[in-house]
């Protein structure tokens, strides 16, 4: 029998990623709050469920990506919830950015109903969404992690296999802190260089004649380019708001994951505490 498929947040990140299940000939049904991404995508092939139990029960695999932890428990613990009607052997790849912590406690739960769970976090943007090109860093039981590839491969350049279940998570905020601080350093040295008077194309051929100033760092300062007309605009505003509030959550978990771990982040302490000033947002209480 051909593997169904289900797919529960189509955001910023859910919505391309699920938009690859149907034209890959995957029975596919879709469940988020606003009922206009889940219109496009039916009208695509795939199917609209009322409740996140509707997409387990009519799904084998079902990807799960809501913006911050309390959301992944709400969308799996309710009463109309996913392991409300998941059958067994049914895999839930979480997609979200999460703690591990999360992940395993989300496990423990689905197990008693011989359900599998996989933490599947996504790492390379919307862009790379859309492209099917996102690399996926999962943690879970090999056997389950094999179920759900077929899931995992419409939108993906690259799977890697972290281990146990936990450690997709960890990978992700380790890359997490990566990207950030990559940000941040643009950020100032774009600061640097425009504020001294040297104009911004020259300071991006040095940057990348080098190495010194990658493909995604250049794509960053994009933002920083725009006029400030542009940038004081609700949307530009509203926009950069959200990326800021998801990189300040998964900032806060990786360095809670450092504490736990014994080791401390400065650097990315720091950064946690400045992304309102290096995504452009407006907030005199973050600057």
């Amino acid at each position: 029998m051909a593997l169904r498929t289900g797919f529960i947040g189509l955001g910023n990140i859910g919505k391309p990623l699920a938009s690859h299940l149907a034209p890959a000939g995957f029975e596919t049904t879709l469940f988020d709050l606003d009922d206009a991404p889940v219109r496009e995508l039916a009208a695509a092939g795939a199917k609209a469920a009322a409740t996140p139990r509707e997409v387990a029960a009519a799904s084998d695999v079902v990807g799960i990506c809501v913006p911050e932890d309390k959301h992944v428990v709400q969308v799996m613990t309710g009463d109309d919830g996913v392991l409300a009607g998941a059958a067994p052997g049914t895999v839930i790849a979480i997609v979200s950015t999460i703690q591990p912590s999360t992940a395993l406690e989300m496990a423990a739960l689905a197990s008693e109903k011989d359900v599998a769970v996989i933490d599947s976090c996504v790492t390379g943007g919307a862009s790379r969404a859309e492209q099917g090109t996102v690399t996926f860093l999962v943690g879970g039981d090999v056997a389950a992690v094999e179920k759900a590839r077929p899931f995992l491969e419409t939108s993906a350049a690259n799977i890697i296999h972290a281990g146990e279940l936990g450690n997709g998570a960890k990978l992700k905020l380790a890359i997490n802190v990566l990207s950030y601080i990559q940000w941040a350093a643009a950020y100032e040295a774009f600061r640097l260089a425009t504020a001294s008077g040297l104009p911004a194309e020259v300071f991006e051929e040095a940057g990348k004649s080098n190495g010194q100033l990658s493909d995604m760092m250049q794509q960053f300062l994009v933002l920083h380019k725009v006029p400030d007309e542009v940038r004081a605009s609700d949307g530009f505003q509203q926009l950069n708001r959200g990326f800021m509030n998801i990189a300040e959550k998964d900032l806060a978990w990786a360095l809670q994951l450092a504490r736990e771990s014994g080791i401390s982040l400065p650097v990315a302490g720091q950064v946690s505490q400045s992304m309102a000033r290096i995504y452009g947002v407006d907030d005199d209480g973050r600057r």
